[in-house]
């Protein structure tokens, strides 16, 4: 057994195990590490597939984006996860089957030769991330800007949605500041001089003799 093989069964198990943890273990946090955990070992397994842009897409999106904010999303939100995995036994059943028919299908795929390469590999000095970009930016340029733009949208509507802030605000308004007049900004106070007592008076005098 090779390295890179010893490599994958290693990463392939750890991928089960924290998987396996994620659905199991009791505290949310530790549920969301341990599925941390798992993007990192499939990005390994991307890797050993020399799949450079699926495994670095999946720790900056997935591990440095998306459950980070998942994590504080649950860390600052008072959930009941309990009453949230009361009906983990209940639908064990049917997760089960669900996992088991995946399963078969993957294998018989796997079996059957369905990811085998059509014809021979054409050999080329550039890597996946650099022949994707390409591809991205020159034949697809036009539906990769759309979906970006798809994105925006949504990302708008998300937040216009749930918004819940009051709509009174304060805002500046430029054309009114500079059209103000000085009767409006200034106000001329006439001041009367504070009238003193004999006494006080006499001593301010001595003071100043």
């Amino acid at each position: 057994m090779d390295l890179k093989t010893l490599v994958f069964y290693l990463f392939a198990a750890l991928l089960l195990l924290s998987a396996t943890m994620v659905i199991t273990v009791r505290n949310p946090v530790r549920a969301v590490l341990s599925l941390v955990l798992t993007f990192f070992c499939a990005a390994v397994l991307w890797l050993l597939t020399t799949a450079e842009f699926l495994a670095i897409a999946l720790v900056l999106v997935y591990v440095g984006a998306v459950m980070v904010l998942f994590l504080f999303v649950v860390m600052m939100l008072d959930v009941e996860f309990a009453a949230v995995k009361q009906g983990f036994i209940r639908y064990l059943p049917v997760g089960l089957t669900a996992a088991a028919i995946v399963g078969v299908l993957i294998w018989r795929l796997v079996s059957e030769g369905a990811f085998a390469p059509a014809g021979e590999a054409v050999a080329s000095d550039k890597s996946n991330i650099e022949v994707l970009g390409v591809l991205l930016y020159t034949e697809y340029f036009y539906a990769f800007e759309l979906a970006a733009l798809v994105l925006l949208v949504a990302l708008i509507a998300a937040v216009a949605l749930t918004f819940r802030g009051t709509r009174m605000r304060k805002i500046q308004d430029v054309g009114r500041q500079v059209a103000v007049s000085k009767e409006e900004r200034l106000r001329v106070v006439k001041v009367e001089p504070v009238k003193r007592a004999p006494a006080a008076a006499a001593n301010a005098e001595g003071e100043k003799a």
